[in-house]
Protein backbone atom coordinates (compact mmCIF):
# COMPACT_ATOMS: atom_id res chain seq x y z
CA UNK A 1 0.00 0.00 0.00
CA UNK A 2 1.31 3.05 -0.87
CA UNK A 3 1.30 6.22 1.57
CA UNK A 4 -1.84 7.47 0.43
CA UNK A 5 -3.59 4.42 0.70
CA UNK A 6 -2.14 3.97 4.35
CA UNK A 7 -3.47 7.04 5.49
CA UNK A 8 -6.71 6.84 4.30
CA UNK A 9 -6.75 3.65 5.76
CA UNK A 10 -6.03 4.33 8.57
CA UNK A 11 -8.71 7.48 8.66
CA UNK A 12 -10.99 5.12 7.97
CA UNK A 13 -10.33 3.04 11.58
CA UNK A 14 -10.19 6.40 13.15
CA UNK A 15 -13.27 7.41 11.79
CA UNK A 16 -14.78 4.17 12.59
CA UNK A 17 -13.46 4.23 16.31
CA UNK A 18 -14.87 7.72 16.73
CA UNK A 19 -18.20 7.30 15.73
CA UNK A 20 -18.03 4.53 18.21
CA UNK A 21 -17.59 7.19 21.30
CA UNK A 22 -20.25 9.58 19.51
CA UNK A 23 -22.72 6.29 19.74
CA UNK A 24 -21.98 5.88 23.44
CA UNK A 25 -22.59 9.29 24.05
CA UNK A 26 -25.73 9.41 22.39
CA UNK A 27 -26.89 6.16 24.18
CA UNK A 28 -26.28 7.67 27.70
CA UNK A 29 -28.32 10.40 26.61
CA UNK A 30 -30.91 8.55 25.26
CA UNK A 31 -31.13 5.77 28.35
CA UNK A 32 -31.63 9.47 30.40
CA UNK A 33 -34.68 9.96 28.30
CA UNK A 34 -36.46 6.70 28.54
CA UNK A 35 -34.71 5.15 25.21
CA UNK A 36 -34.32 1.44 25.32
CA UNK A 37 -32.34 -0.48 22.66
CA UNK A 38 -33.44 -2.95 20.47
CA UNK A 39 -31.42 -5.78 18.19
CA UNK A 40 -29.08 -6.33 20.77
CA UNK A 41 -28.33 -9.66 19.46
CA UNK A 42 -27.81 -8.77 15.77
CA UNK A 43 -25.22 -5.81 16.70
CA UNK A 44 -22.51 -8.22 16.71
CA UNK A 45 -22.55 -9.22 13.10
CA UNK A 46 -22.81 -5.44 12.19
CA UNK A 47 -19.64 -4.85 13.91
CA UNK A 48 -18.15 -7.96 12.67
CA UNK A 49 -18.94 -6.90 9.13
CA UNK A 50 -17.22 -3.51 9.57
CA UNK A 51 -13.98 -4.87 11.02
CA UNK A 52 -13.61 -7.42 8.27
CA UNK A 53 -14.00 -4.70 5.53
CA UNK A 54 -10.59 -3.48 7.08
CA UNK A 55 -9.29 -7.29 7.58
CA UNK A 56 -10.38 -8.10 3.92
CA UNK A 57 -9.01 -4.82 2.40
CA UNK A 58 -5.60 -5.61 4.13
CA UNK A 59 -5.64 -9.10 3.13
CA UNK A 60 -6.46 -8.80 -0.42
CA UNK A 61 -3.61 -6.06 -0.33
CA UNK A 62 -1.11 -7.67 1.17
CA UNK A 63 -1.69 -11.19 0.91
CA UNK A 64 -3.65 -11.56 -2.88
CA UNK A 65 -1.61 -9.00 -4.25
CA UNK A 66 -4.24 -6.39 -4.53
CA UNK A 67 -3.60 -2.63 -5.87
CA UNK A 68 -5.73 -0.07 -6.90
CA UNK A 69 -7.44 -0.02 -9.88
CA UNK A 70 -6.44 2.81 -12.76
CA UNK A 71 -10.47 4.11 -12.41
CA UNK A 72 -9.82 4.45 -8.53
CA UNK A 73 -10.45 7.81 -8.36
CA UNK A 74 -14.37 6.96 -9.55
CA UNK A 75 -14.99 4.91 -5.83
CA UNK A 76 -12.81 7.40 -4.08
CA UNK A 77 -14.94 10.01 -5.17
CA UNK A 78 -18.13 8.24 -4.57
CA UNK A 79 -16.75 7.33 -1.19
CA UNK A 80 -16.31 11.15 -0.64
CA UNK A 81 -19.54 11.60 -1.62
CA UNK A 82 -21.06 9.75 1.05
CA UNK A 83 -18.81 10.76 3.77
CA UNK A 84 -20.56 14.18 3.12
CA UNK A 85 -23.67 12.23 3.38
CA UNK A 86 -22.94 10.34 6.41
CA UNK A 87 -22.44 13.58 8.46
CA UNK A 88 -25.17 15.10 6.87
CA UNK A 89 -27.36 11.99 8.47
CA UNK A 90 -25.36 11.93 11.82
CA UNK A 91 -25.73 15.87 12.03
CA UNK A 92 -29.55 15.42 11.46
CA UNK A 93 -30.17 12.96 13.92
CA UNK A 94 -27.81 14.35 16.28
CA UNK A 95 -28.48 13.01 19.67
CA UNK A 96 -30.50 10.34 18.55
CA UNK A 97 -27.73 8.95 16.19
CA UNK A 98 -26.30 5.88 17.23
CA UNK A 99 -24.96 2.58 15.38
CA UNK A 100 -27.58 0.28 17.75
CA UNK A 101 -30.86 0.93 17.26
CA UNK A 102 -32.12 3.18 20.12
CA UNK A 103 -35.65 4.07 20.61
CA UNK A 104 -36.97 7.09 22.47
CA UNK A 105 -40.79 6.60 23.24
CA UNK A 106 -42.86 9.10 22.75
CA UNK A 107 -40.06 11.06 20.63
CA UNK A 108 -40.98 12.19 17.24
CA UNK A 109 -38.91 11.03 14.01
CA UNK A 110 -36.37 13.28 13.06
CA UNK A 111 -37.81 15.06 9.40
CA UNK A 112 -35.18 17.28 8.84
CA UNK A 113 -31.75 16.92 6.67
CA UNK A 114 -32.12 13.59 4.10
CA UNK A 115 -34.70 12.06 6.20
CA UNK A 116 -37.29 14.70 4.54
CA UNK A 117 -36.55 12.60 1.32
CA UNK A 118 -36.49 9.04 2.59
CA UNK A 119 -36.64 6.62 5.58
CA UNK A 120 -33.07 5.21 5.99
CA UNK A 121 -30.20 7.43 4.05
CA UNK A 122 -27.70 6.63 6.57
CA UNK A 123 -28.02 2.87 5.60
CA UNK A 124 -27.93 3.41 2.06
CA UNK A 125 -24.47 5.63 2.59
CA UNK A 126 -23.46 2.71 4.56
CA UNK A 127 -24.22 0.29 1.56
CA UNK A 128 -22.51 2.18 -0.66
CA UNK A 129 -19.71 2.85 1.73
CA UNK A 130 -18.77 -0.82 1.64
CA UNK A 131 -19.30 -1.77 -2.00
CA UNK A 132 -16.81 1.43 -3.10
CA UNK A 133 -14.49 1.67 -0.07
CA UNK A 134 -12.82 -1.21 -0.41
CA UNK A 135 -12.65 -0.73 -4.69
CA UNK A 136 -10.31 2.22 -3.86
CA UNK A 137 -7.74 -0.39 -2.64
CA UNK A 138 -8.54 -2.88 -5.25
CA UNK A 139 -9.95 -5.32 -2.66
CA UNK A 140 -12.87 -6.31 -5.36
CA UNK A 141 -13.70 -9.71 -2.95
CA UNK A 142 -14.20 -7.60 -0.15
CA UNK A 143 -16.16 -5.55 -1.74
CA UNK A 144 -18.98 -8.13 -3.28
CA UNK A 145 -18.69 -10.66 -0.16
CA UNK A 146 -19.15 -8.07 2.10
CA UNK A 147 -21.72 -5.51 0.57
CA UNK A 148 -23.33 -8.70 0.11
CA UNK A 149 -23.58 -9.86 3.54
CA UNK A 150 -23.90 -6.44 4.88
CA UNK A 151 -27.47 -5.75 2.88
CA UNK A 152 -28.65 -8.88 2.92
CA UNK A 153 -28.74 -7.90 6.76
CA UNK A 154 -29.63 -4.62 6.70
CA UNK A 155 -32.43 -5.81 4.89
CA UNK A 156 -33.86 -8.70 6.31
CA UNK A 157 -32.88 -8.53 9.97
CA UNK A 158 -32.09 -4.41 10.87
CA UNK A 159 -34.31 -2.41 9.18
CA UNK A 160 -37.00 -4.21 10.06
CA UNK A 161 -36.81 -4.67 13.63
CA UNK A 162 -35.90 -0.94 13.62
CA UNK A 163 -39.00 -0.02 12.19
CA UNK A 164 -41.02 -2.17 14.33
CA UNK A 165 -39.85 -0.66 17.44
CA UNK A 166 -40.08 2.52 16.18
CA UNK A 167 -44.02 2.13 14.85
CA UNK A 168 -44.87 0.73 18.49
CA UNK A 169 -42.84 3.70 20.35
CA UNK A 170 -43.25 6.53 18.32
CA UNK A 171 -45.41 7.90 15.22
CA UNK A 172 -42.93 6.68 13.02
CA UNK A 173 -45.66 4.85 10.65
CA UNK A 174 -47.37 8.41 10.17
CA UNK A 175 -44.48 10.64 10.18
CA UNK A 176 -42.73 8.44 7.41
CA UNK A 177 -45.62 6.37 5.63
CA UNK A 178 -45.34 8.61 2.28
CA UNK A 179 -41.39 7.96 1.85
CA UNK A 180 -39.11 5.17 0.60
CA UNK A 181 -36.62 3.25 2.32
CA UNK A 182 -33.74 3.83 0.04
CA UNK A 183 -34.69 6.01 -2.91
CA UNK A 184 -35.87 10.04 -2.53
CA UNK A 185 -39.67 10.98 -2.47
CA UNK A 186 -39.55 14.18 -3.42
CA UNK A 187 -43.13 15.35 -2.09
Amino acid sequence: MNNLLVILFSLGIIQRISEMEVARRNRNWMREQGGYEVGKEHYPIIVGIHVLLFIGILVESLFMRATPPSWWVLPFSIYLVTQVLRYWCIGTLGKYWNTRIWVVPDHAPKLKGPYRYMRHPNYVVVMIEILVYPLIFGAILTSISLSVVNTLIILLLRIPMEELALKEATNYEEEMEEKNRFFPTWK
